[in-house]
């Protein structure tokens, strides 16, 4: 299986098992991001710098419109997807081996944390990797140090309040908080 495919089984939402060729492919791939990220996150970058370390990492063309404050950390790269007009606060991280969309105009804060991979429950299957992608809708706004879970898709124009740990979906134009994180209110 080359890369691509890999990369689109993962985003399917199939098992890895721990051990296996699969899993070989992921600690390949956590390797080649953890050097690119080194490289982000050395030194100062200026936008079109980072912008054009975030291809590599990603391994598509990134938008003028994006911008990043690093460090940023990721194991994988490759499976995540940046719309138009999108800002990335510092120390971010994303676990995005299922696959993480931003839609256009998303503002994430700092210390944010996207993770796609549960593991297996049962303690001899602890080693599985079990991918469910998180896509963020268009003009969502994602608190500092929040946390998203495993297959949530947050709506449109939603906020996600600081702090929040997002188990589920969040509704478009809502503003979600709290641990789990609740509908609190409507934006409008």
């Amino acid at each position: 299986m080359n890369t691509e495919e890999y990369l689109a089984y993962l985003r399917e939402g199939k098992t890895v098992s721990g051990g296996s060729d699969l899993h070989q492919i992921m600690h390949r791939l956590a390797q080649e991001a953890l050097k690119t990220t080194a490289e982000l996150n050395t030194g100062y970058h200026t936008p079109e710098e980072i912008r054009e370390i975030m291809e590599r990492l990603t391994g598509r063309p990134g938008d003028e419109s994006f911008r990043m404050f690093p460090p940023f950390y990721t194991e994988c790269g490759r499976n995540i997807y940046i719309g138009k007009n999108v800002f990335i606060n510092c120390n971010c991280h994303f676990q995005d081996q299922g696959g993480i969309y931003i839609g256009d105009g998303s503002l994430i804060g700092s210390f944010v944390m996207m993770a796609t991979i549960n593991h297996g429950k049962d303690p001899s299957r602890r080693s599985d990797n079990i991918p469910a992608p998180i896509h963020i809708g268009k003009n969502v706004w994602i608190g500092s140090h929040a946390t998203i879970l495993p297959g949530v898709t947050v709506g449109d124009n939603a906020i996600i309040a600081a702090g929040a740990v997002v188990v589920k979906d969040v509704p478009a134009d809502t503003i979600v908080g709290g641990v789990p994180a609740k509908v609190l209110k409507s934006v409008y």
